[in-house]
């Protein structure tokens, strides 16, 4: 195999939820610059379409559409197979965070939502993937996004969101377990404080500040620096490994 970073992603076929996202779009872009074609989906058709327009060489699909009625889950894969003809790799980096100052104040309005696009979708959605990936006999990696939450269990207001991390390193490892002799991967990646608007979203400067000094390496990342991560997992390079949660943290999470 050839030893650079992007070997075997040239001409794959990768669908990608949260694409507009701070961590989604990088990922897109790298990507494309390692030359795969990518389905960038998210919930916002014209943040979708400009990241595509961003994106080097292509074919590539921007696709508006809200991950939580997993009724249109198959559908949905079905559409990236018809225009790219195979899906290689599911990439999901689309989660929500309601953030709320205690945990006396999240509702299950709160939980129900967080887990019904984190959770529940993701599962589907790697379902319908993998069934894909499956019924073509050459195998696929699917890569799903956890948080350092799901070790640490979160912070007053955030439990519920990290509860549904939590179930995603669970939900990875079993996929893996069950997906292995059908040579689908299953691998998870875990930031830690990525400097993004969800990360941002209910905090100030002060509380930021407090976050930062709390990463050995002294800074939050900036999304680009989930990209080679994810990048690695679908490469050649990862063939070997399935059911691991790779930590991208600064060290501020450490196992």
């Amino acid at each position: 195999m050839p030893f650079d970073l992007n070997a075997g992603l040239k001409g794959k076929h990768v669908l990608l939820t949260g694409a507009a996202g701070g961590i989604g779009r990088e990922v897109a872009l790298a990507f494309a610059g390692a030359g795969a074609s990518v389905a960038a989906v998210d919930i916002d058709q014209q943040r979708a379409d400009a990241v595509v327009a961003e994106m080097e060489g292509g074919p590539h699909l921007a696709i508006g559409y809200d991950l939580k009625p997993v009724v249109g889950h198959a559908p949905l894969v079905e559409r990236v197979v018809k225009a790219f003809g195979r899906l290689d790799v599911l990439v999901q980096t689309a989660a929500v965070l309601v953030r709320r100052p205690t945990i006396f104040d999240v509702s299950e309005a709160d939980w129900d939502f967080q887990h019904d696009v984190n959770l529940k979708a993701s599962f589907f959605l790697a379902q319908a993937a993998a069934r894909q990936m499956a019924e073509r006999g050459e195998g696929g990696r699917i890569i799903n996004f956890t948080s350092q939450g799901f070790w640490s269990g979160g912070f007053g207001g955030s439990v519920a969101y990290a509860a549904t991390k939590g179930g995603i390193v669970s939900m990875t490892r079993g996929m893996a377990r069950s997906l292995a002799k059908q040579k689908i991967t299953v691998n998870a990646v875990s930031p830690g404080a990525a400097d993004t608007a969800m990360m941002r979203s209910g905090m100030d400067e002060a509380a930021l500040a407090g976050v930062t000094a709390q990463i050995p390496l002294g800074y939050m990342a900036h999304p680009s620096e989930l990209a080679g991560a994810v990048l690695f997992l679908a490469s050649d390079h990862a063939g070997y490994i399935t059911g691991a949660t790779i930590n991208v943290s600064g060290g501020w999470l450490m196992y």
